[in-house]
């Protein structure tokens, strides 16, 4: 089974990714490809995180019935 991927995982992922981005010297084609990876990792981070909201949502409104 394929490890999933905590949300801070994902974060320390991205901010990685930005690090890279703003080096001057990086060649535009690893650029877009740092680029294309940074937003498909802050989707499912932001997945998560709405998951999450989901998750506590529905907790407390458990616990208020």
């Amino acid at each position: 089974m394929a490890k999933t991927e905590k949300f801070e995982e994902k974060l320390e992922k991205a901010k990685t990714l930005l690090e890279k981005l703003s080096e001057p010297s990086l060649p535009l084609e690893e650029s877009i490809a740092y680029y294309k990876e940074g937003i498909k990792i802050l989707k499912e981070a932001s997945n998560l995180l709405e998951n999450a909201k989901q998750e506590f949502k529905i907790l407390s409104e458990e616990n208020h019935s």
